[in-house]
């Protein structure tokens, strides 16, 4: 049948389609809509009126004003575009909450970020469907880039030609080594992005912060294959033999945050709190920790570790001091 002889059926299909395409687009032309459905102007036109004109009746059995779908008229008979303003029954079933649909909407910025999601254009897409289709206005944030995104366009890169990777790596506690590394797997926390490989000054699997390396390229040699002799742990962070216990004291929700960690003893305080003991490498590291959680975490013991957290944190603060 020509799409310019609908019959009742292909008219009520059309119909039914109409709606969720025009909620897809915030503002679409006549011309435009129909050009997508290869129908002619004029039902376009008629159509949109039949829908504003369209609802379900209200407590009172009658239709009300808000009972009916809405457009932006003026646009529609001035400049021949279709805005819908407001939506009846398709409304009611259910819809991301507005902190849910942020939540969403920031992982999606983040994921734009990485090199491999090349199709921005798609996740823009999908943020905006993300924005209407929440009960209530999302939040307005904005989720800041990431800076490992050329170190890891030459790990990949590596992978794929099966090469070695070398890089000048800071430690945590500012010591400067050269490593060749046979990369194994890029991973994330929160913001920041990890490499696991086979290091072959250490002759291990040892994971790398990307944001620490410097002079990262890829080699001429060939990477070795771990596949028989090398099982990655399911979680990013091992210990070792000389970690270093700290009791921390944080609310049970955040629990799930502190994951990576694997505490290895947790306590229940009441009034919602609990006290988890973790290894860790050294104490420096938990100025990762507390500033991720900030407000959150509070470092019992040792002493030790307790001064290092606070003298990082004063050093900080005075700096904000400073700039005033």
């Amino acid at each position: 049948m020509s799409p310019q002889h609908l019959g009742a059926s292909d008219k009520l299909t059309f119909l039914l389609s109409l709606v969720p395409y025009l909620m897809d687009h915030d503002s679409v032309s006549v011309d435009e809509v129909a050009a997508h459905f290869g129908v002619p102007a004029a039902r376009v036109r008629d159509a949109v009126r039949l829908i504003a004109m369209s609802g379900i009746p209200g407590e009172t059995s009658q239709y009300l004003h808000g009972d009916l779908f809405d457009i932006q008229w003026d646009e529609f008979e001035n400049d021949d575009r279709i805005v819908l303003t407001h939506l009846v029954a398709i409304d009611d079933s259910p819809r991301f909450s507005a902190r849910e649909a942020s939540a969403l909407i920031a992982g999606l910025q983040y994921l734009s970020a990485l090199p491999e999601n090349a199709d921005r254009a798609a996740v823009a897409s999908l943020m905006a469907k993300l924005t209407r289709s929440a009960s209530a206005a999302p939040s307005q944030l904005a989720v800041a880039t990431t800076d490992a995104g050329d170190a890891i366009s030459v790990i990949q890169a590596a992978v794929r030609a099966g090469r070695q990777v070398e890089f000048d790596y800071r430690g945590a506690r500012g010591v400067h080594e050269h490593r060749q590394v046979d990369p194994l797997r890029v991973e994330s926390v929160d913001q920041d992005w990890y490499l696991r490989g086979w290091c072959h000054l250490r002759q291990a699997v040892r994971t790398f912060r990307l944001d620490r390396m410097s002079a990262l390229t890829a080699t001429d040699h060939p990477a070795e294959d771990h596949t028989t002799d090398v099982a990655l742990p399911e979680t990013l962070f091992q210990g070792t033999a000389d970690d270093r216990s700290v009791v921390i004291e944080l609310p049970a929700s955040a629990l799930p945050l502190i994951s990576d960690y694997v505490p290895e003893q947790v306590t229940e305080l009441g009034g919602g709190r609990v006290r988890a003991v973790l290894r860790v490498a050294h104490f420096h590291g938990l100025k990762r920790l507390v500033s991720r959680l900030a407000g959150l975490v509070t470092v019992v013991e040792p002493a030790e570790a307790r001064r290092v957290v606070a003298d990082w944190a004063a050093a900080g603060a005075a700096r904000y001091g400073a700039a005033e």
